[in-house]
Order: C-alpha cells, then structure tokens, then sequence
C-alpha cells in the first residue's frame, strides 16, 4: 500500500473518531476524572471510630447518609441518620442535603462501593463537603458493635477507645430497637426541617 492511501485511511479515521466521540466541555468548577481519584484518596475517608465519637457527641457538623434501600434502612442504620437511595442520589428533593456548606455529610453503605461511587458522583456535580464511612456498616458491625472488654489493664488511649465504642454501640442498639413508625416519623421531620431551611416547604 502507498504511503498515500496509508495517510488518507488513518486521516478519515480520526476525523470519524472525532465527529463519534463528543468533545470535552467540562465545565470550570467540576473536578477532572484525574481529580475524582485524587479525592477519593485524599480526606474524604472517615474511619468508624471518629464517626463513633460524632454519634456519641450528637455533632450537629456532621450528618450521616445511609445509601441503602428504605428497607435495609429501616432494619438498622447509624443513628441520626438520613436515608437517600443510592438510586434517588441525583433527585433534586435531596440537594439541600447533599449540595450545602453548614455540615459535612459521611456517606455509607454496606461496604465502600456504592458510597465512593456516590461521592465520584457529588463530586463530579460540583457539591462539597461529602465523605465516606471507611467500610461502611461492615466495619461498623466489625469494630463498634463487636468490641467488648476481656478483662486485663489498658491504657487511657486503649480505655478511652473501647468507652467511645461502647456507647456508640449502646446507642446503635437503643436508637435501632424503636418500632419503624418512629424511625419513619423521624426521617418524615428531617426532610420538612431541610425543606423550610431551603426555602419553604411545598
């Protein structure tokens, strides 16, 4: 084949390239996929010991997030907690939650899956001040809900650990043994509350 027709061939195929994949038109505030990754590794991760000390502080600067089905929400979930579906993240009656500067919302899920992809998705919206729960309420289950004391000396830091364990735990417990209507009733309030905070409700 001539060096010609070899050029004209790989010319018409960039140029059908190029008409194919659409052009990049990110807009100014939103992070690179590069900057994604970079986020995911940066501090967005919050262990479940911290988290354990912001539930037992009842710290009005953080709201968790459960990205779980109702259904699995209403069986168990951190207390305090806001449900919005992995599915409904991108609704707009849940954006006065997820796109807000006054507190830091700790995504979780089960796992890590869902509540990074969550966060890849925020944050590729532009919204700040959203993190993730290193583990989910796997780690959760692993580490508060099974510490116990075994007897022996510990340290202040050891002690002052396994204490703020212990009560999380013990309000996990309490706050999750509560009939559903409750739970429901209380969720029902935080989204009026949102919604006259936002502007009035509807």
């Amino acid at each position: 084949m001539n060096t010609r027709v070899f050029l004209s061939l790989n010319l018409a195929a960039l140029a059908i390239l190029l008409v194919v994949v659409p052009a990049n038109k990110s807009k100014k505030d939103q992070p690179t996929p590069v900057q994604q990754v970079n986020q995911l590794n940066s501090n967005n991760n919050i262990n479940v010991d911290l988290a354990a000390r912001y539930v037992n502080d009842s710290d009005s600067g953080f709201q968790f997030i459960d990205l779980r089905t109702p259904d699995e929400f209403l069986v168990c979930n951190i207390p305090g907690s806001i449900n919005i579906p992995y599915e409904q993240l991108l609704d707009i009656k849940w954006q006065g939650y997820l796109n807000q500067t006054n507190k830091i919302n700790i995504l979780y899920a089960n796992g890590d899956l869902k509540s990074n992809m969550a966060l890849t998705l925020l944050n590729g919206k532009g919204y700040k001040n959203n993190s993730v729960l290193n583990g989910g309420l796997n780690e959760w289950f692993a580490v508060v809900m099974n510490t116990e004391f075994t007897g022996g000396r510990l340290t202040a830091r050891e002690n002052a650990v396994y204490e703020n364990r212990r009560k999380a735990k013990n309000l996990f417990t309490e706050i999750n043994s509560l009939p559903d209507s409750l739970k429901t009733t209380f969720l029902e309030a935080k989204i009026i509350e949102e919604a006259e905070l936002d502007g009035g409700c509807e």
